[in-house]
């Protein structure tokens, strides 16, 4: 299935997974992936108007955290394969992963301020 882009409430996905500390490309090709299921990254680029080196950061974050995986398809004859992806999670657990890495860095940002006050008295 090829969606036809990002709607507005995807769009507001996108804006609070920026507001969360993802870049807006990742944000962009995570809420697509989510929506479309596999795909190749020319409609990545086209349905969340990415350049294709956008495209291909993003899909470096995205793998980098293991929620995307890569599947070739053969061309016929000669050439590169075609390169479809997908991601390995839904998106609400991306969003809890990215929700506990949050939680953690609070804990670990309010120990430093209690601390930075006991040494500061």
């Amino acid at each position: 299935m090829i969606k036809s882009g990002l709607n507005k409430s995807d769009e507001e996905v996108v804006d609070l997974l920026i507001d969360m500390g993802l870049s807006r490309k990742t944000a962009k090709t995570l809420t697509y992936l989510s929506q479309v299921g596999e795909t190749q990254s020319r409609n990545i680029e086209k349905f969340t108007e990415l350049r294709q080196p956008e495209v291909s950061t993003a899909i470096k974050d995205l793998k980098s955290r293991g929620w995307i995986k890569k599947r070739d398809i053969k061309k016929e004859g000669k050439g590169r394969p075609i390169h479809a992806y997908s991601l390995t999670i839904p998106l609400n657990t991306a969003i809890k992963n990215i929700v506990t890495s949050k939680k953690s860095e609070i804990e670990r940002i309010e120990a430093n301020i209690k601390r930075l006050k006991e040494l500061t008295k």
